[in-house]
């Protein structure tokens, strides 16, 4: 840090939510009830996966991985946001800020690799039902999962690396709930442009290309099912497609437009219910689009149920 005027940051304060302070208990109470939901659903997916052997399957494994991140994700910032509705002071350390950065970037970037594989799985079902077991082989199933978990870390790594070599000086006021990159490159003192050019393109290719290969999928997918027609098979696939693809759009749609394309317009508190939407909406919803609308999952939640009560009276 150079210059005898500059102080060096030692922690940020997020301005949270633009809530009256009358409205704080009714939000509050709204969004630690959104956070359970996401905790619990997630949860009971997981292990609902590890006790029944029949979801033993390589979209039960996609699936299993995707929950333990949205869970993960949605901690990441939903926590520190109900603590600090609670609080005078809502601040967060530096260290804790990078920390928070990191694995929001982190599980972000998970989630979007687990979809893209998620969707590579329904394609093979659904296009090459008979060649499934061989194309979706276990080994390529779990190299698609450790390929996920890498390239987030790497991705992640670099942008926590970069930020942290930058100065932050005087104003340490984030507008919004978490440590937002854009929003912390807005605060530093220092050149930021390597850090800009990093998000734009590597950030770019991490978002845009899972993307657009999802939407790949469910094209082909659609095109499949339309060469075949049954009326109740095409309803059941874009009652599938449409609510998966929901989602998708929700969570690359505000993170294209908050990230990519960021528009002048964008004030503070459009930019905040935008990050709410990808970081606690999407979350909460994936239980209930893959997988509780799922017969197999409501089967598998049957069995585990007789099975303990059984096991109670034995």
């Amino acid at each position: 840090m150079t210059g005898s005027n500059q102080t060096v940051i030692t922690e940020f304060l997020l301005l949270g939510l633009p809530i009256k302070s009358e409205q704080k208990n009714l939000f509050y109470a709204l969004f630690l009830a959104m956070y359970l939901t996401t905790i619990l659903g997630n949860l009971l997916i997981i292990v609902l996966i590890h006790l029944d052997s029949h979801l033993h399957t390589p979209m039960y494994l996609f699936l299993s991985n995707l929950s333990f991140s949205d869970l993960c994700f949605s901690s990441v910032t939903m926590p520190k946001l109900l603590q600090n509705m609670q609080s005078q002071v809502p601040s967060i350390p530096y260290a804790g800020c990078l920390a928070q950065m990191y694995f929001f970037l982190f599980f972000g970037d998970l989630e979007s690799f687990l979809l893209v594989a998620m969707a590579y799985d329904r394609y093979v079902a659904i296009c090459f039902p008979l060649h499934y077991t061989t194309i979706m082989s276990p080994r390529l199933c779990l190299t698609l999962v450790a390929l996920s978990w890498v390239l987030t870390t790497l991705h992640a790594m670099l942008h926590t690396v970069l930020m942290a070599r930058l100065c932050f000086c005087a104003d340490n006021v984030i507008p919004l709930f978490f440590c937002d990159i854009s929003a912390l490159l807005k605060l530093s003192c220092s050149d930021t442009q390597v850090n800009e050019w990093v998000i734009f393109t590597v950030g770019g290719l991490i978002v845009m290309i899972p993307f657009l290969l999802i939407i790949m999928s469910y094209a082909w997918i659609v095109l499949s099912i339309l060469k075949v027609p049954s009326a109740r098979g095409i309803r059941k696939a874009f009652s599938t497609c449409g609510s998966h693809l929901s989602v998708v759009s929700l969570f690359f749609g505000t993170i294209i437009a908050l990230y990519l394309c960021p528009s002048a317009d964008n004030s503070p508190v459009k930019e905040t219910v935008m990050a709410m939407m990808y970081t606690v909406v999407t979350p909460m919803l994936n239980p209930f689009i893959y997988s509780l609308r799922n017969r197999d999952m409501k089967g598998a939640l049957g069995r585990v149920f007789c099975k303990k009560i059984f096991s109670c009276y034995l």
